[in-house]
């Protein structure tokens, strides 16, 4: 087990949600540029933007002084020796007046940044101003979109599947809402008014949306059929929290999801053919606020309630990096980069927090 320092920074506001973005799909030269500079001199080849992640949170309603905001900013390298860190510099910064983004799922093919208000749900769409760079992005609300959605009120769980070709959403309510994107066309709906959704997941083969409330078991559904197909069971004292689909090296599906028993937050593991548990890890002794799955499927990272930061293998559940006191707060978001070396995670704290993880094996090996 490794515990290693990583670069943090303060945006001033509470950070109830971010995500980092897909460039390549959003950042797109005009031909006459990319032609230009082709043509440019070789002494001076064209450097790709630093990664880059959208930030929301604020205040909330009422009077504290404290902006309600949706915020990129970009991977800033750090000083030789010195971690990395996102910059204090923003990229883009777009106000959201009376109401805090408190849940966001960005689009994986740059069809903008879905958002989860108090009340309802926006859509923010990519807008390229005059000249090249992401310098010249802007985020800018689309008024027409999501009409249904605007009054649903708060929805705790928000995703797109891998290709972006559904959409689906979990309320505080207990309605669960499941579209094709961008059509908006109901794939399935469920309301239970007694239990609120806590987290839902889709797997990266469109073909299962697993749900977990409040309380009971996890419920997987066939998003052909629109039938449950799976009621996963808690076993004496688990109370489920997150639910996060991780593709193996052969294709298949692994379903993960953590749970609290007693003093111990620990994750649990599925089969996706016979949905039967085939693993079990306990964690931490920290309640588990956060959980992301690194998109090679290699590794997994839970966040706490007490700002600590535990990256295990996939495979063998096996501890590889543990920062203690990451956050001064609650970690609210953790989110691995599209080359599942960097891990960003949030707090209420209002920081941002980037910790390298080495480069991952598809194998839940870690090269530091």
């Amino acid at each position: 087990m490794e515990t290693r320092g990583g670069g943090s920074q303060s945006y001033g506001f509470p950070i109830y949600c971010a995500a980092w973005l897909p460039l390549a799909h959003i950042l797109k030269p005009d031909p006459p540029a990319a032609e230009a500079n082709a043509d440019a001199d070789a002494a001076s080849p064209y450097s790709p933007p630093p990664p880059m992640a959208v930030l929301g949170g604020g205040g909330g309603e009422g009077r504290s002084g404290v902006p309600n905001k949706l915020v990129v900013a970009a991977l800033a390298a750090g000083e030789e020796a010195a971690p990395a860190a996102l910059s204090t510099e923003t990229v883009i910064e777009v106000k959201t007046r009376e109401e805090v983004p408190y849940r966001m799922a960005v689009h994986p093919r740059g069809d903008g940044v879905f958002c989860a208000f108090p009340n309802g749900c926006r859509l923010y769409r990519w807008e390229s101003q005059e000249g090249e760079g992401p310098q010249n992005l802007a985020l800018e609300p689309d008024q027409e979109a999501l009409a249904e959605l605007k009054d649903v009120g708060l929805q705790l769980a928000v995703s797109f599947s891998g290709e972006g070709s559904i959409l689906a959403i979990g309320g505080e309510d207990g309605h669960l809402r499941v579209f094709k994107w961008p059509a908006m066309a109901s794939v399935l709906t469920e309301t239970d008014t007694k239990t609120s959704i806590k987290d839902l997941t889709i797997s990266s083969d469109d073909k299962f949306v697993a749900v977990n409330r409040s309380s009971g078991p996890c419920r997987v559904w066939d998003l052909q059929s629109s039938e449950v197909v799976a009621s996963l069971p808690r076993e004496a004292g688990e109370i489920f929290g997150f639910c996060r689909f991780c593709n193996k090296t052969d294709n298949s599906h692994v379903l993960f999801i953590t749970a609290m028993q007693g003093d111990y937050g620990k994750i649990v593991s599925w089969n996706t053919t016979s949905w039967t548990r085939i693993g079990s890890k306990k964690i931490t002794r920290e309640a588990i606020s956060a959980f992301a799955v690194s998109p090679n499927g290699a590794l997994l990272a839970i966040g706490t309630i007490e700002g600590s930061i535990i990256i295990v293998g996939s495979k063998d559940m096996r501890t590889l990096v543990t920062v203690k006191k990451a956050h001064l707060g609650i970690v609210t978001t953790l989110a691995f980069s599209q080359d599942s070396r960097t891990l960003l995670s949030t707090s209420f704290d209002s920081s941002a927090r980037v910790t390298s993880v080495g480069s991952p094996k598809s194998n839940g090996m870690l090269h530091l």
